[in-house]
């Protein structure tokens, strides 16, 4: 299973959250140390924030936050939640499905049970898990890139 964009873009913008717990970051943080374009980000804050694992603030001292407790939060609830809409194998598209074997095939069969079987096991790992008592990952989201040189 591939994993899109825009999901691992999801994961790392709850672990930046969860590494700074209480305060508001801001999307020019987020996008900096998630080596992510601002405008993939907006579209994915937006997603999360209506979905309610992020929590929004507009103004000077806007920004976002953990809309819930690390605890509450599962990699598989958040994955459904941004792949929704992105189907495993070109015979779940509801349109452009050209493949000729949909009523005959048993790979499909196996390819449902396959996935439900990936939420499973992420849906036993939480935010917190990912991000508590995770050393590296708060060295990395502290320190500023580097620079390129000229």
């Amino acid at each position: 299973m591939r994993i899109t964009k825009r999901t691992n873009i999801a994961i790392r913008v709850l672990m930046f959250c969860g590494t700074n717990p209480g305060r508001m970051v801001t999307k020019s943080e987020i996008a900096e140390r998630c080596n992510t374009s601002e405008s993939h980000l907006a579209q994915v804050i937006n997603k999360l924030a209506q979905l309610g694992f992020l929590h929004t603030q507009r103004g000077r001292h806007g920004g976002v936050m953990l809309g819930r407790e690390m605890s509450q939060i599962t990699v598989g609830e958040v994955f459904r939640a941004i792949e929704a809409n992105t189907p495993v194998a070109e015979c779940f598209a509801d349109i452009d499905n050209t493949c000729p074997l949909v009523d005959a095939c048993r790979l499909r069969l196996a390819l449902v049970d396959a996935v439900e079987a990936f939420y499973a096991h992420l849906d036993q790992i939480t935010l917190e898990a990912l991000v508590c008592n995770n050393e590296a990952l708060f060295t990395l989201f502290s320190t500023p890139p580097c620079l390129k040189q000229a």
